[in-house]
């Protein structure tokens, strides 16, 4: 399974126009009631069934397009592979699954996209971070978000500094034969993370290695990250901090790090620390673009809105450039582009979507960034409110 990203949403969200399922469901994950899992589900992909048929599909195209879900009918699936909660994206091309940290309501969505709303506060604010594990014999590269991590592998980035700088391990474990510039071969021998003495040579020279080795791992690591946004940690013991952060060019680097060996931590371990570290950054980035907006809505600037039948054609037009939503709540209707007219219905009909989880994915197909929160933490409590490019 993948870990949801702003990428992986965005994927689903470019998928082509065409009958598209969108199911969730809240998952028990132990006890007797596990069973009940699949009896839930099975009464979803029912649903599901009888939504398309409303839509103008016939019975046994219905049938056929659902018949991806079977792949979950494995009772080892809901013993073996459930979380709090579960999404399900199937569509003519696609079939995906997410088990995920979070509680859904149960909710059946059949448009001509997949619904990804409910998937919003796993990455509030883009909810990312990446983690670099620093250590001069393995260097590790993560991507994570509040609730899970993963390993990702640098194209051609070093993992070692025997590596980066050719070094050839000596039977002594942990000493290397430093390689000379003019290709020649050093016989002194350095300890990693020992010297001989304040301003020593082989202290100086080691330093410099470790600062050569970091300049690589950097160089790679901005052809990785070039244009994004998330904020760096850093994990390593605590003098190779300084050095990295001399090493780096990516603006977003966090200035507290985890200390510690990194190389003795998994990567559950190093995402339990890392966390607590990061999440006052989003926590700061959506309280100032709660503050913007009052600000910018205060002023009657034009520039921020809370009426849907204005935000609505501004997400479609690439408008908006942040918009808070409230996952709780749906507004269904339809969105003419033609004419630009915006049609609120109090309840759902055959052909509406959820205008908010409409107004969500445009704002993050165009490169804006979404907020999915409570109604309550939306500024004065309405289902939406966005602030606009221009």
């Amino acid at each position: 399974m993948t870990l949801i990203s702003r990428q992986e949403i965005k994927t689903l969200l470019e998928q082509p126009r065409q009958n598209s399922v969108s199911i969730y469901m809240p998952t028990q994950l132990a006890g007797p009631e596990v069973r009940q899992n699949s009896i839930r589900f099975k009464n979803l992909i029912k649903e599901a069934e009888a939504r398309l048929i409303d839509a103008g599909l016939g019975q046994d195209d219905a049938i056929e397009l659902l018949a991806k879900s079977h792949q979950l009918d494995d009772s080892n699936f809901w013993e073996q592979n459930v979380d709090q909660g579960l999404a399900v994206f199937i569509s003519k091309d696609v079939f995906r699954y997410y088990t995920l940290p979070l509680t859904f309501d149960e909710l059946v969505v059949v448009t001509d996209r997949f619904h990804i709303k409910p998937l919003l506060p796993i990455l509030n604010g883009d909810g990312r971070f990446y983690l670099l594990a620093l250590s001069q014999k393995d260097v590790r590269f993560f991507e994570g978000t509040h609730y899970s991590i993963k390993e990702i592998e640098v194209e051609n980035m070093p993992k070692s500094l025997d590596e980066a700088l050719n070094y050839d391990e000596t039977a002594q474990e942990g000493q290397f034969r430093i390689a000379t510039s003019g290709g020649g071969t050093a016989n002194s021998f350095v300890q990693p993370g020992s010297f001989h003495g304040q301003g020593s040579p082989d202290r100086d020279q080691h330093q410099k290695d470790i600062l050569q080795f970091f300049h690589a791992v950097n160089n790679t690591l901005q052809e990785k990250l070039r244009d994004q946004t998330a904020p760096l940690l850093l994990a390593g013991v605590e003098y190779l901090m300084p050095l990295y952060k001399q090493a780096n060019t990516y603006q977003h680097l966090m200035e507290e790090g985890i200390t510690g060996n990194q190389e003795i931590l998994s990567a559950q371990e190093l995402h339990e620390r890392a966390w607590p570290i990061v999440e006052p950054h989003y926590h700061k980035s959506q309280q100032e673009v709660v503050e913007r907006f009052n600000e910018l809505f205060g002023a009657n600037t034009g520039k921020a809105s809370n009426e849907l039948k204005e935000i609505i054609p501004a997400a479609y037009y690439q408008r908006i450039d942040s918009l808070l939503v409230a996952t709780n709540q749906e507004q269904w209707g339809l969105f003419d582009p033609t004419s630009e007219t915006v049609y609120l219905h109090q309840e759902e009909e055959t052909g509406d979507e959820d205008l908010l989880d409409f107004a969500a994915a445009h704002t993050l197909l165009n490169g804006g960034t979404v907020y999915a929160v409570e109604a309550e933490q939306v500024p004065f409590s309405t289902p939406v409110a966005a602030i606009f490019r221009y």
